[in-house]
């Protein structure tokens, strides 16, 4: 059964945000875009746990494509207007997504 606890869907659209920050800047810092992507995933899965948990699968399944979308969507984002702010723009808007879709 779903649960209604605000404060644990900031936590997890923070957490969710993090993840895609986090797995940019350690691929960026160590030049190692798998171990980035280690960072991307492992985030990406404690965030669908918990977003079934207050949510459902449906919408669990709902924000783990944003997720995966943001992600994608940032690449071609940073040729228009640069890397880092691709990816805040990717996470801020999945962030919103998680606030707007968890419950």
């Amino acid at each position: 059964m779903p649960t209604t606890d605000s404060r644990h869907a900031l936590a997890t659209s923070a957490l969710a945000a993090s993840g895609l920050l986090g797995g940019f800047a350690v691929a960026r810092q160590s030049h190692n875009r798998q171990l980035g992507g280690a960072v991307l995933a492992a985030v990406g899965v404690a965030c669908t746990t918990r977003w079934q948990k207050s949510s459902g699968s449906a919408r669990a399944g709902v924000l783990l494509g944003t997720y995966l979308v943001a992600f994608g969507a940032s690449h071609p984002l940073a040729k228009k207007i640069g890397a880092w702010p691709a990816v805040a723009a990717v996470s801020a808007a999945t962030a919103a997504a998680s606030m707007a879709v968890a419950t």
